[in-house]
């Protein structure tokens, strides 16, 4: 039965019935414990979810104070008005009046008491699930900044945000999605930042969503970018709190997905693959060095195989002679064209690199030392791989470590340049390479442009983008998206 279904079905007065209802809809599930007593002379049930809540807490603070009460007239409804009105038994206490608030609820960690003759179920929160402690991301890391990402449990990453945010101004609302899972999601920004039309917009894409089950943000992005084809994401994430509240004192917008330690940011800009935490830590003129840095190993990625292979097909009068006798003698022994060698080697790449994030830990690590063996060593002495052509992908991947979110991009475009530039040389590369820019452009999401402020250019953002420049000067710019808004 969807929850949907249930949501109309209100809570049975009679306890008997109500009980047999709850069992017939969990389905004889075991996790599901009732636990029926009497309060003052009232029959009354108290549900909870195993494993879910807290023991100690729930003893504590619901059954000795129920255990506790005493009433001159005792009746149902006498008795759940005292504990919602006199008693503060827990500090989130919401009130069920259907059966999907119910399971919900109960599903969430809440302890339910029903009382025989009443038609609502109160709810205590009393989470006492376990998690993940809060520990440095494996993904984002850095030098001189935070050490704490979030986990997978939602509103402890709320809580995260909430520390560093401590303003008003900043909004944190939970909205529940998914038919079967009843996924809990939240919607951050700051309220005098961004426009009200861009949060409703991101609501209308997301209550557009009909999945059963939402149990990353995976299953939400796609909902939230344009249904076009783009070579690059318009949608940011990350698992680094203090980068999220960077995004939204810019004005962008945030969602959490309640199970998943990574949050969505809404727009993404170009730039932001190239800014890290420790850009902001060091000194103005490394930082811009080290922006640049990343600026020309993003390049060096995807072009490098490319060009080396447009050159050496094509173009070898723009060689050396010194370079040119070095690369003929190399490639006139290998059994493959440089184009088949290339895509080769990065194919291999990329094996090996998906094999060492699948296995397990204990072994991952000795799949890069049999394929560094293999590719590094075996295959250039057997005369199957150059060595110039070897040494040109190595550079290209290192290269690509250093903007990891662009990855997936990177992967794809590197060999896509390879294959134009041994098809048509550098003709070809720098047909597909406008292409590219043709895409980057084309790119936004709720009408903010991918490549803003470059395209359209905003002078007073460029000392964030082309330098660094130092915090008495960043700091009375002022500057939020809505200005990139078109």
């Amino acid at each position: 039965m969807k929850p949907t279904e249930l949501k109309n079905q209100t809570i049975l007065p009679d306890l008997s019935d109500n009980l047999t209802r709850i069992k017939d809809i969990a389905g004889g599930s075991s996790d599901l414990l009732i636990n029926e007593i009497e309060v003052c002379g009232i029959k009354v049930a108290l549900m909870c979810c195993e494993g879910m809540l807290s023991t100690s807490t729930i003893t504590e603070l619901i059954l000795h104070p129920l255990m506790n009460i005493k009433l001159e007239n005792p009746s149902p409804a006498a008795l759940l008005t005292h504990i919602d009105t006199k008693m503060l038994l827990s500090v989130d206490r919401p009130i069920a009046y259907n059966y999907e608030d119910f399971f919900r609820l109960l599903n969430s960690g809440f302890a339910m008491l029903a009382a025989d003759g009443q038609d609502r179920i109160l709810a205590f929160g009393v989470q006492g699930y376990d998690k993940k402690g809060i520990d440095e991301p494996s993904g984002e890391n850095n030098i001189t900044g935070s050490h704490d990402g979030f986990i997978e449990v939602i509103r402890s990453n709320m809580s995260l945000i909430r520390r560093r945010m401590k303003s008003p101004v900043l909004v944190q609302k939970l909205f529940v999605m998914g038919d079967k899972s009843q996924t809990d999601m939240c919607i951050c920004y700051m309220s005098d930042r961004v426009p009200s039309s861009l949060v409703e917009k991101i609501m209308d894409s997301i209550e557009k969503m009909d999945l059963e089950s939402v149990l990353s943000t995976g299953y939400v992005q796609p909902f939230i970018e344009p249904d076009k084809k783009r070579l690059f994401n318009s949608v940011g994430r990350t698992e680094r709190p203090d980068v999220l509240c960077s995004k939204l004192i810019e004005g962008r917008v945030a969602i959490l997905v309640d199970g998943n330690p990574f949050a969505l940011i809404i727009p993404k800009l170009w730039s932001d693959d190239f800014q890290t935490v420790d850009d902001y830590n060091f000194k103005p003129y490394f930082a811009t060095f080290i922006r640049w840095l990343k600026y020309g190993a993003f390049l060096i990625s995807i072009l490098l195989p490319s060009l080396y292979v447009a050159i050496a097909m094509h173009h070898p009068e723009l060689l050396n002679s010194t370079l040119l006798l070095i690369l003929a003698e190399s490639e006139q022994n290998a059994p493959f064209s440089i184009i088949a060698e290339t895509v080769g080697v990065l194919l291999m790449y990329e094996i090996i690199k998906e094999a060492g994030l699948r296995l397990p830990k204990a072994v991952g690590g000795a799949v890069s030392i049999v394929g560094g063996l293999i590719i590094g060593d075996a295959a250039v002495n057997s005369g199957l791989i150059s060595t110039p052509l070897l040494t040109v992908a190595a550079l290209s991947v290192v290269s690509g470590f250093v903007v990891p979110d662009l990855s997936q991009a990177i992967t794809v475009l590197r060999i896509v340049f390879i294959i134009c530039g041994g098809i048509w040389g550098i003709f070809g590369i720098s047909l597909f390479g406008a292409a590219v820019l043709f895409n980057m452009c084309a790119t936004g999401d709720y009408g903010f442009p991918y490549t803003a402020p470059i395209s359209p250019f905003k002078a007073k953002t460029m000392g964030d983008i082309a330098v660094r420049e130092g915090f008495r000067k960043m700091q009375n710019n002022n500057f939020t998206v809505e200005e990139l808004h078109e």
